[in-house]
């Protein structure tokens, strides 16, 4: 018997075994597009016929539109809405829009600020419910990050992850994806700005932290950062005096691995958390990994719908 839908709301909601799955499959429909037109459905449109509501509650590029473009090339159809321009802005209960959107559309991405939302709207609605970030986590974005990994040539068991500044919702997917598929995460983040305590007591086996960014730097093999301010927050210059010692540098790239690669999700503040030089070396995957949100999210579509795995 077929599974009707899943939801994705963090990486464990699919455990390692479909996580490695939906990387194969991106990966093999990657490669089947080389050279096609991006607006062109893949020749199978799986999801010929099946509509996306995307709800933003904050701004997006990436997401956007690799949601939108992965829909289009499975064959599917979405429906883009700003919370502010629906009934949510104006307080319409979580559970009573999901009741409503789980009638006319086939699956639901919210981006938003609250985790608990993404967890209503799946635990009221009767359609898969994706979270394309909350305040807790991003585990889009990890799949596209783990997927770039690999196709960068490393097996992703054994690897030696280091994470530079703020303890926020990135991080907490990295970590909980180095619980799931074997690789050790060491974040160097300032006093009062550490992962979520909770979470990482439930996700965080391969897991350190440090004050030293040299030392979660030194012999890893994916440097990560992320933008210390982010959409909403205050304190903007005591924050930013804190994290300046755990900005990426050229030379604290050099304390990694040679064949070290560098990741960040974007939007980067260029020569805040890492120094254009970085950013635009050699060492650097940004690029990949920003695509790579498409191919790595048409997967995620695919085992939400229950058509993988």
């Amino acid at each position: 018997m077929s599974v009707q839908h899943r939801h994705f709301l963090n990486l464990s909601d699919a455990g390692g075994d479909a996580i490695a799955l939906m990387l194969n499959d991106a990966l093999s429909r990657k490669a089947a597009r080389q050279h096609m037109p991006k607006g062109m459905p893949d020749p199978d449109e799986p999801l010929h016929g099946r509509t996306l509501a995307m709800v933003f509650e904050k701004n997006s590029t990436r997401t956007r539109v690799s949601f939108d473009m992965a829909m289009r090339q499975l064959g599917g159809t979405t429906m883009v809405m700003d919370a502010g321009s629906m009934q949510l802005g104006r307080g319409e209960p979580i559970s009573d829009t999901a009741q409503v959107l789980s009638r006319m559309v086939d699956g639901v991405m919210l981006r938003t600020d609250d985790h608990g939302k993404v967890v209503s709207m799946a635990e009221t609605g009767t359609i898969p419910v994706i979270n394309g970030l909350t305040d807790l986590s991003h585990p889009c974005q990890i799949m596209a990050d783990l997927l770039t990994v690999i196709e960068h040539g490393k097996a992703l068991p054994g690897l030696k992850w280091a994470w530079l500044g703020d303890g926020n919702n990135v991080l907490h997917s990295i970590i909980e994806a180095g619980s799931l598929l074997g690789f050790s995460v060491q974040a160097a983040c300032p006093k009062g700005y550490e992962p979520d305590a909770d979470f990482v007591a439930q996700h965080g086996a391969n897991f350190s932290l440090t004050r030293d960014p040299v030392e979660a730097v030194t012999n890893a093999d994916i440097v990560v950062t992320d933008t210390w301010i982010s959409m909403g927050q205050s304190h903007a210059e005591e924050k930013l005096a804190a994290m300046m010692p755990y900005q990426v540098t050229a030379g604290l790239m050099a304390q990694a691995k040679p064949d070290a690669i560098f990741l960040h999700c974007l939007p980067a503040h260029r020569d805040e958390e890492v120094t254009s030089e970085v950013i635009d070396g050699p060492q650097s995957v940004i690029w990949d990994e920003a695509e790579n949100r498409l191919h790595a999210q048409k997967s995620i579509l695919l085992w939400c719908f229950g058509l993988l795995g």
